[in-house]
């Protein structure tokens, strides 16, 4: 039997458990230690130690090692000759896997023999099947975003920064805090969209508030803000009541495919890896009739190098529905609907947020065992953990895509508007040479 869990990752029974690690007493077999090296050979042959339920070491690298991997039993080797990614994840949130050393080290390195393999490494099963996001329809979108942002407003407030800004920060300095960059990164897009005082911004994906709100303080914008999460919008309609900005915020609890009107400013951070390839020439629909003439837009977005099959694990358990896309899956969005300005790649500012969420987290632990079981937590410090390691590996990139129609000529001929004077704290827009100055 099976029980209910609020990722979705299958905790066995007590009986369940009790069977599956009886495999640790037992004697290992020359086939099981074969079937190891098979596992490690399908990863690629990472640099790390592998060892059985014996303790004994099974799988040994050639050259420097940068930790150890244990199997605690036979089914999970299994698993990942059916399911790689989704045996590896589910067996180490059931503690059927212990990884020994810097978990975040260790996964680059495995990340990395991974990638050397091409597009499929370390996804295709034995059968040869490859995993696939769920399509994210009207309603499956909703379901697949209360999976992961209504998991509780407290939960989320005990790992990242005071202002609940839950993507990638912006650090102007390498010492920065969170904290300040995270407000370096709100700024940044700010400047980059080029916003005044009294103009009109839509943000598709508005999280817990933070972005939008931050464009209303100190850039005198007008913000309407879609988000299909309820935890989140609640969290944010009352930030905005609390700071006195309902005048100038307004969260919408809608689809972004429901966006109306035309503003000065599209933006998207951190959604676009929720909406599917499938869907992204209907958002270019929808930004297309959002965006003023003269209007800029910005999508900042997990991506790949390659396309690629989904993780199987993060999209069951994680973040269903999600989709990195690569750069040219991403330009269909834009192809003959805009003019893309500016693209920045900004992955590594990434690693290092995730690792500070994830050094967070772990101080929290004890607060969070109290909320949810051990398999959550573990899940939890693989993912945040994971997902450093994939910005570390280059798995993964952060594109902020800058684009405009076509005929805009109301554009920067220069970048001098995207940084504050030097010397300065200064972090408003500063004045930027437009194509009309020199008309």
């Amino acid at each position: 039997m099976k029980s209910e869990h609020p990722l979705g990752i299958p905790t066995a029974s007590s009986a369940a458990v009790l069977e599956a690690h009886e495999d640790q007493g037992r004697t290992v077999s020359r086939f099981d230690r074969w079937l190891l090296r098979r596992v490690m050979q399908a990863a690629g042959n990472p640099p790390i130690h592998a060892a059985l339920w014996d303790d004994i070491d099974s799988y040994v690298p050639d050259g420097h090692s940068y930790g150890r991997i244990v199997f605690r039993n036979r089914s999970v080797l299994l698993g990942l000759m059916k399911a790689p990614e989704l045996a590896f994840g589910d067996a180490f949130s059931e503690g059927q896997i212990d990884l020994e050393g810097d978990p975040v080290e260790l996964l680059t390195r495995c990340f990395g023999t991974a990638n050397d393999l091409g597009p499929t490494g370390f996804k295709r099963s034995i059968f040869g099947r490859l995993p696939t996001a769920e399509t994210n329809t009207t309603a499956g979108s909703k379901r697949h975003i209360h999976h992961h942002y209504d998991l509780g407003n407290d939960f989320y407030k005990l790992w990242l920064d005071e202002k609940m800004v839950y993507t990638c920060a912006y650090y102007p300095r390498p010492d920065a805090t969170l904290e300040e960059a995270q407000i370096a990164k709100m700024d940044h897009v700010c400047r980059k969209v080029r916003l005044e005082p009294g103009q009109t911004v839509v943000e598709a994906g508005c999280g817990w508030g933070s972005l939008a709100l931050h464009m209303a303080r100190n850039f005198g914008v007008k913000v309407r803000a879609f988000n299909i999460s309820a935890e989140q919008i609640a969290f944010a309609r009352e930030r905005a009541e609390r700071e006195g900005l309902t005048d100038q915020v307004e969260f919408v609890a809608d689809d972004y495919r429901n966006v109306s009107g035309t503003y000065d400013a599209f933006v998207s951070v951190g959604m676009l890896e929720h909406v599917g390839a499938n869907h992204f020439d209907q958002l270019g629909e929808v930004v297309r009739r959002s965006l003023k003439p003269d209007g800029i837009g910005l999508i900042h977005s997990i991506g790949r190098n390659q396309a690629m099959a989904v993780n199987e694990w993060l999209e069951k358990r994680i973040f269903p529905g999600s989709y990195p896309p690569s750069l040219r899956e991403m330009m269909s969005i834009f192809e003959n609907r805009f003019s893309v300005l500016d693209i920045e790649n900004i992955r590594l500012h990434y690693a290092k947020t995730l690792i500070e969420w994830l050094d967070r987290f772990d101080r929290n632990a004890d607060t969070i065992r109290t909320m949810y079981d051990e398999p959550f937590i573990r899940a939890w410090r693989l993912y945040l953990g994971g997902c450093a390691a994939s910005f570390i590996s280059g798995t993964l990139q952060l594109f902020q895509v800058v684009f405009t129609h076509a005929a805009n000529n109301n554009v920067a001929l220069t970048r001098e508007h995207l940084y504050p004077s030097a010397g300065t704290n200064d972090t408003t827009p500063t004045s930027t040479h437009t194509w009309q100055q020199f008309d």
